[in-house]
């Protein structure tokens, strides 16, 4: 990814449409075939010569094509005719953007199949739930990677359709009115370039394609996120039921040798928060004035690398830490079944009521056994509910013994299974 954003790259994406440019031109009639055999045979630049005519000139692309024409000759009469400096930024941007979501759709596409392998691994491995970090019910850790597998699939259709829509180039002169260059140059440049034409740009290409881009990447990001704190938080000491991989030599702490770190998931929630730092940036950029000015330029020049090297990065990440991730199986039943099984409190809910009992009084039974048991040391909600002759009256040992199997809570999961081809 870093390879797209260097200024070699970017030279390169310029020279690309000028070339493309002089193709098309050519093919109109515009501009002698010997002239545009002599361009692309000689057709070059040096980074180091540009720089030291930009010193100059102050002037990014006057210093581009002047080092170009040193190399073409004559035949550079014909390179930017017609032209304004934003069809070369704009367009040679489209392509960079253009292959910067190409590597980020490969890099998501192996994160999905990290996930869906594990998913499918764990469909049945039982595990609690929680809301507001409380226990809840019973689900699978497969269920619960099935919505991060989900999640991701939306990213992947995100970055098809942004690169549909980043892929937009513009060769239409100052102000963007065609008044020196054809249009039919702009459609068959940005044809030999695999982009579209803009539909009405002004001497620039609005930026609005530009903050969906940063916005994008801030949202993939985000996912990236939520998955990393999840895992952060099943790390902890007192729960551990999934763990980053522990490399052989690695230490976790200066101080504390029994030290090991979810440092990997920290590092993509920072980032994210990196990439979420931009949007406002990327928003602001939208309002340009009149036609254009370039106080989008100094930004972009910063954002748009940085998000794209930074996400390329964070998906890695992710994938290397899916990929390793270890599960720990039997912490999850232990957790789960703390306080003896408090989490199937709404099984007894609906078994009483099923039984004819008025909802406010089983809600209250219920209750009373489940906050006797929870934080109580060695408390224990089955136990408490086997003594209760409010319970016995309505539920014999069977019926209350099958209140607390998992089978229900896993009963309708295959639907997800079949909608995610898991």
């Amino acid at each position: 990814m870093a390879a797209v954003w260097t200024d070699q790259a970017k030279y390169q994406s310029w020279l690309n449409v000028e070339v493309a440019a002089c193709e098309a031109s050519c093919k109109l009639g515009l501009i002698p075939k010997s002239a545009l055999k002599q361009i692309k045979e000689n057709a070059s630049f040096d980074e180091q010569r540009i720089l030291e005519i930009e010193s100059e000139v102050r002037h990014d692309v006057i210093a581009f094509l002047t080092n170009v024409n040193e190399n073409v000759g004559d035949a550079g009469r014909f390179i930017h005719v017609g032209m304004t400096s934003s069809d070369v930024l704009d367009t040679g941007l489209a392509l960079q953007l253009k292959a910067s979501v190409g590597l980020l759709r490969k890099e998501l596409s192996q994160l999905e199949t990290a996930i869906r392998i594990l998913a499918k691994e764990h469909k049945n491995t039982v595990m609690i739930g929680r809301s507001h970090a409380i226990h809840g019910e019973p689900i699978t850790f497969g269920f619960k990677l099935a919505g991060w597998l989900a999640e991701t699939i939306r990213n992947s259709e995100r970055l098809d359709r942004l690169e549909k829509d980043i892929a937009v180039g513009q060769i239409s002169g100052a102000m963007g009115t065609y008044a020196n260059t054809d249009p039919e140059i702009e459609r068959l440049t940005c044809e030999k370039l695999g982009l579209t034409p803009d539909t009405a740009s002004t001497q620039v290409i609005s930026r609005d394609r530009h903050a969906d881009y940063i916005q994008t990447l801030a949202l993939v990001g985000s996912s990236l996120d939520r998955f990393a704190t999840e895992i952060r938080n099943l790390q902890r000491t007192d729960v551990l039921e999934v763990e980053e991989s522990f490399s052989k030599g690695q230490k976790g702490s200066s101080a504390m040798p029994h030290k090991r770190n979810p440092i990997r998931s920290e590092r993509v929630s920072g980032l994210a928060r990196v990439l979420r730092s931009y949007v406002l940036a990327s928003l602001e950029n939208v309002a340009l004035w009149h036609e254009r000015d370039i106080s989008h330029s100094s930004t972009e020049r910063m954002m748009l690398p940085d998000c794209s090297i930074t996400l390329h990065f964070m998906l890695y990440e992710m994938t290397e830490i899916i990929q390793g991730l270890g599960i720990y199986p039997d912490n999850m039943r232990r957790n789960m079944n703390i306080y003896g099984g408090v989490v199937f409190s709404q099984r007894v809910l609906l078994a009483l009521i099923n039984k004819g009992m008025n909802r406010e009084d089983a809600y209250r039974i219920v209750q009373r056994n489940a906050h006797s048991a929870w934080n109580q040391e060695g408390g224990n909600f089955l136990v408490n509910l086997e003594k209760d002759n409010d319970v016995l009256n309505h539920l014999s040992p069977e019926e209350l013994n099958d209140c607390f199997s998992t089978e229900i809570h896993q009963a309708n999961l295959n639907i997800i299974w079949e909608r995610l081809n898991i």
